[in-house]
């Protein structure tokens, strides 16, 4: 099965052209943020390697998150448009997904980390079933490397860009009883031939991508931002406070006017 897969969603770009488990041709380059200059000419100089035409293909797979949004929005929207064209099936694989098949077979629980935005992360965890089925443990989470460490319920092989960024504060959260052990370096980066695989097991299995499929956005919502900016005090605490605060300063300026005595 020939398909075109698309890995956006950090600003590592990587973009292969794969038959089965063949690779055809692949790029990988640091983007800078700018997937859309360059996913296009790169598509198309994988053409160009190959001799292949778009319609030539069995199918097209995209990364769609948790990431950056503007990476994931230029990497899904460019393949929702050769969908169009071409009547190619698609499939949406989630990054950190993609990313466990970077280590296809391995026998430890493997928990692949991306950045986030406010020096959070994001993380999921998975472990392989014999050699071909993935299982995910723990669905897509963000938050701070304390809240990744800290939650920890058994020992993990860690990978990607924010245990490399993260790692000692990690380290600093995790339980004694759990081990980290840290993946090879050719795992770190997601990979659009991981992402390719990870689709075309989708497509064996009869999952294609509808279409209203957007990217995966892993967001806390902003009362937990609120809340762990207020120190863990709930926003009813906090207007209390706010209130105490005030009767106490309305007091302070009570007692300081002078006094005023009738004739």
């Amino acid at each position: 099965m020939k398909v075109l897969a698309v890995e956006t969603a950090t600003s590592w770009q990587s973009v292969a052209i794969l038959d089965g488990e063949r690779v055809l041709a692949r790029n990988d380059q640091d983007a800078g943020g700018s997937h859309a200059k360059l996913l296009l000419p790169t598509i198309d100089r994988l053409f160009r390697e190959t001799g292949l035409r778009l319609k030539q293909l069995d199918g097209l797979v995209v990364s769609i998150g948790p990431g950056s949004f503007t990476g994931l929005r230029v990497g899904l929207a460019t393949l929702l448009g050769f969908r169009t064209i071409s009547r190619l099936p698609l499939a949406a694989v989630p990054t950190l997904e993609g990313m466990a098949w970077n280590l296809k077979g391995s026998r430890e629980v493997l928990c692949p980390i991306l950045n986030s935005r406010r020096g959070e992360l994001y993380w999921a965890s998975f472990r392989w079933i014999g050699a071909d089925q993935l299982e995910r443990v723990v669905s897509e989470q963000v938050g701070t490397p304390v809240m990744l460490g800290g939650g920890l319920k058994e020992s993990v092989l860690v990978f990607g860009e924010g245990w490399t960024v993260e790692a000692s504060a990690i380290r600093a959260a995790t339980p004694h009883a759990i081990t980290l052990t840290e993946a090879q370096a050719s795992a770190m980066k997601p990979s659009a031939v991981s992402i390719g695989l990870a689709g075309i097991e989708r497509f064996r299995q009869g999952e294609y991508a509808g279409v209203g499929v957007s990217p995966l956005y892993v967001q806390r919502t902003a009362a937990e931002l609120k809340y762990e900016e207020s120190g863990g005090m709930s926003p009813v605490t906090l207007r209390q406070e706010r209130i105490a605060k005030k009767v106490k300063a309305r007091q302070a300026a009570h007692k300081g006017r002078p006094a005023i005595h009738e004739k």
